[in-house]
């Protein structure tokens, strides 16, 4: 896994963007804080810009360098969570402009553990994380399910196998500075 994450990183650095296997399915990551590399991603998607991704992060104290003010609430709702959560947060700072939603928000997970954490520990930035498919076509539930054009519009392929508990993306919640939380997708 060592080999993995040195040539991951490397990609990263240049700018490159990765197909990676998260914490919940097979995603489409770079360097959250390079916005060439994060439009990459869109074009890649044939998203629209309007439409947000996230940020994995390795920890809460890296989650509180990206974010102006982590609300307590979040921390009790990480806690509590049972499954992958990710948390729509209010003034995200340090991340590419183009990452962070119109409302001034952006949704950050804290991986705990496996490749993902192993590659945001060695890497020192967050990732984002988006699933690998086209905008509009259905999330693969496994690697074989992913579209020839992703993977060949990809700059690297981490290989190894998927390490998730679960096919299916993370839960999202959103919590307001005032500690109001929304759930947005279960």
């Amino acid at each position: 896994m060592q080999k993995e994450i040195t040539k991951t990183i490397e990609v990263l650095n240049n700018g490159g963007i990765i197909l990676y296997p998260t914490d919940t399915v097979w995603g489409i990551g770079c360097d959250a804080t390079n916005p060439e590399a994060v439009q990459k991603i869109y074009e890649l998607k044939k998203r629209a810009e309007e439409k947000a991704m996230l940020c994995l992060v390795n920890s809460d104290r890296m989650l509180e360098q990206y974010v102006e003010k982590v609300p307590e609430v979040a921390y009790d709702v990480l806690d509590c969570a049972d499954n992958p959560t990710t948390i729509i947060y209010d003034k995200p700072v340090k991340v590419a402009e183009n990452l962070i939603g119109k409302d001034n928000t952006l949704g950050i997970r804290v991986v705990w553990e496996g490749f993902c954490n192993q590659l945001i520990f060695r890497f020192r930035k967050p990732l984002v994380s988006t699933s690998a498919n086209i905008s509009g076509a259905p999330s693969p539930k496994s690697f074989k399910e992913i579209s020839k054009e992703i993977l060949e519009g990809v700059d690297y392929v981490v290989n190894l196998p998927q390490e998730n508990k679960s096919t299916k993306p993370s839960t999202i919640i959103k919590i307001g500075m005032d500690s109001t939380v929304k759930i947005i997708r279960k």
